[in-house]
């Protein structure tokens, strides 16, 4: 039942991961693979570690958690804003180029993509809390696993799309960022 529930929570937890993934790909429909592997790797990492993070944080830190977790939504808003926003700025700088120039993922901004699209998953330490700590590290790269599968099929889907929107790929993949964070925010805030 624990791995069933781990993947349920994997797919769930990925939905963001993915969505950046198609991002990723629409704003470099020429990615290779190994570099396709490392963006998802490194969300898959931070899929892994947040829950693991809430997890230890339930088991020690209850109170002082709490308060951090009104913080959840703003980060996510902040930072998915931030790179949805610079994505959509340049796109729309550069739509009328002659030469398609898209916004380099770095590693500073895959880190980031990263953390946003997973601070959310430090809550499902709450969910796993009752494990012990192999169950929830089993869980923990059981949901890491799920969603590396996850956002390579969202890179893959991203850059076949890339390819046939060309220079406007990278303002969708902006927006698309900018709704993640907004729907992030609104989940967190309002429900």
């Amino acid at each position: 039942m624990n791995l069933i529930n781990s993947i349920l929570l994997g797919v769930g937890l990925a939905m963001d991961a993915f969505t950046v993934s198609v991002a990723n790909g629409l704003n470099e429909p020429n990615m290779r693979k190994r570099r396709m592997c490392i963006i998802a790797f490194t969300y898959a990492f931070f899929q892994f570690a947040m829950p693991l993070i809430g997890w230890v944080c339930v088991r020690t830190v209850v109170e002082k958690f709490k308060v951090f977790e009104l913080f959840i939504p703003w980060i996510a808003l902040l930072l998915l804003g931030y790179i949805g926003g610079k994505m959509l700025y340049e796109g729309i700088r550069d739509k009328y180029s002659e030469e398609i120039i898209t916004t380099e993922l770095t590693l500073g901004l895959l880190m980031i993509q990263g953390v946003a699209t997973s601070i959310d998953a430090l809550s499902v330490g709450f969910t796993i809390s009752e494990y012990v700590f192999m169950e929830a590290l089993c869980a923990c790269v059981v949901i890491a696993v799920v969603t590396f599968i996850i956002c390579m099929i969202g890179l893959l889907a991203g850059k076949r799309i890339g390819m046939k929107l060309a220079g406007r790929a990278t303002i969708l993949g902006g927006l698309i960022l900018i709704g993640i964070g907004i729907e992030i925010f609104v989940k967190g805030v309002f429900m």
